[in-house]
């Protein structure tokens, strides 16, 4: 029976161990699902951003989401401060993104405070 006890002890070691696992990996790379963009004028414009994300609190949440020129240099990035917990998919707005003269698609991906940048991206022609 002492042989038993250890053997019990180990397994629900990893169990535990396996459900932190999942629980962590469970949440993924934040995605854009949506994207919209409206010209402000004088090469400046508004991207309102669609992401989804299992955000589990404050250790793994989708922290920013980004707009880059086709050869990857970032034009804009919205910073988000916090979980989006309970608020599933999220929109947020960035507004003056100056994009160079003759540009007319961008891609816009997000950034999870976990995984980094990764997940679904979207490639938006501009208005």
């Amino acid at each position: 029976m002492s042989m038993e006890r250890p053997q019990m002890r180990m397994r629900s070691l990893a169990a535990a161990l396996g459900l932190f696992w999942v629980g962590t990996a469970c949440a993924g790379e934040a995605d854009v699902i949506a994207v919209d963009v409206t010209a402000q004028g004088q090469g400046r414009y508004t991207f309102s951003v669609t992401v989804r994300h299992a955000d589990e609190g404050w250790d793994h949440y989708a922290n920013a989401w980004e707009v880059v020129a086709l050869d990857g240099t970032v034009l804009g990035k919205r910073v988000l401060y916090h979980p989006h917990v309970g608020e599933q998919p999220f929109t947020r707005s960035l507004s003056g993104v100056a994009v160079p003269a003759g540009m007319r698609e961008v891609i816009v991906r997000a950034n999870d405070s976990v995984h980094g940048l990764g997940g679904k991206e979207q490639r938006v022609k501009l208005p």
